[in-house]
């Protein structure tokens, strides 16, 4: 038999127990759902730009909470008065416009041929990419907070109804519904053959994602409206409380457990993970980093509002909105602010940064859409 490379024998190992090569990454080239892919960590598994520079405003005329997705050439953002919006990337320009039944606060989520969303009237809708026409909806029986997380053939979300729902991505139909103890406000997190929430009823769930069967769960306490983030084996939360933990994937081991000190620290915007650094945002004006392993603070920035936003990591920098209307872009080694973009409307949605790193779109409650680019 022939010898193998060493180089292919390592990177088989590494393969093997799990690991990846991070150096090698590249940044995505879509965000096309909320927190970029469906481990929900908001890494960009690459660098932007260290002084990103405005492209192009888009007035959508109404308030944007809405997180975009970009894929290819488009973006997609919601509005509280119900538009699902595409613009092109390059120029901003509309693309096309569809009318939901009520506000939409979901980040959109585009598979495929099809924009997926769900709006505050409970109803879930399937758009065509192309055109903004209509292809499919579902009805729930209460408002639709949740982003949709994409998997294989099939879109995934919560509503206040308090079931997560699996749907087929193509004709709609209901694969399986779970039902929780209350509302499910959070988007759903995938990793391989598992998908986590965590709600209203303060349980970290692990759902079979064939099934909808539950098979952990780890009771964290108070309510939540954060979605969970993955990396390294363990999913990081963050309640209304202001108390943050690790949980352990395989068996819902709580690792860790944190608490904000100061002014609350209620938080409703999702972590960011990335090798180990967590970052968190909170009401108490404050983003921080805790250590992945050991939950402890590496340091803590503070703004001059609430930061519902939830962070972006981009190599060495942490984008974030504040209420405060401005972006903010901080080194993620130490915490300072490195950039700041005054947009003067309150920043409630993410970053979104895709084409390959080279696009960040932010949308704020004064009804503007921003594009940053290197």
């Amino acid at each position: 038999m022939p010898q193998r490379p060493l180089a292919a024998l390592l990177i088989a190992a590494l393969l093997l127990t799990g690991l990846t090569i991070s150096a090698t990454a590249a940044p995505r080239a879509n965000w096309s759902s909320f927190r970029g892919g469906p481990h929900l960590n908001g890494d960009l598994l690459g660098s932007f730009s260290d002084n990103p520079r405005l492209l192009w405003t888009y007035e959508a005329e109404s308030p944007v909470e809405s997180t975009a997705a970009i894929a290819g050439k488009s973006v997609y953002v919601g509005t509280k008065d119900g538009d699902l919006l595409a613009l092109h990337l390059g120029t901003g320009k509309l693309k096309w416009r569809f009318k939901a039944e009520d506000s939409i606060t979901a980040a959109p989520c585009a598979l495929g041929r099809r924009v997926y969303v769900g709006d505050e009237s409970g109803i879930f809708y399937a758009v065509r990419a192309l055109t903004g026409k209509l292809s499919w909806k579902f009805e729930t029986d209460d408002k639709i907070i949740s982003s949709a997380t994409p998997t294989k053939d099939a879109v995934l979300f919560g509503s206040y109804d308090n079931n997560l729902y699996k749907l087929d991505a193509i004709t709609g139909e209901k694969l399986w519904a779970f039902e929780a103890d209350a509302q499910v406000h959070c988007t759903p997190c995938i990793v391989r053959d598992r998908v986590i929430i965590v709600g209203c009823d303060g349980i970290v769930r692990m759902i079979d994602l064939a099934t909808g069967r539950e098979k952990e769960s780890a009771d964290v306490g108070g309510n939540y409206a954060a979605s969970p983030a993955y990396s390294y084996g363990a999913l990081y939360v963050a309640n209304t409380d202001g108390e943050y933990f690790a949980v352990r994937l395989s068996d819902g081991k709580i690792l860790w457990q944190a608490t904000a000190r100061q002014g609350g620290g209620s938080s409703h915007a999702s972590p960011a993970a990335s090798g180990d650094a967590v970052i968190f945002g909170s009401r108490n004006k404050k983003v921080f980093r805790l250590d992945r392993t050991t939950g402890s603070t590496r340091w803590v920035f503070t703004t001059k509002d609430e930061v519902d936003s939830s962070p972006v990591i981009a190599g060495d920098r942490v984008f974030v909105g504040s209420d405060d209307g401005n972006l903010y872009g901080l080194s993620l080694s130490t915490g300072k602010q490195v950039w700041k973009f005054s947009a003067g409307g309150r920043i409630a949605a993410s970053p979104a940064i895709g084409a390959g790193g080279t696009r960040m779109v932010i949308g704020t409650t004064d009804g503007a859409i921003y594009c940053f680019g290197r």
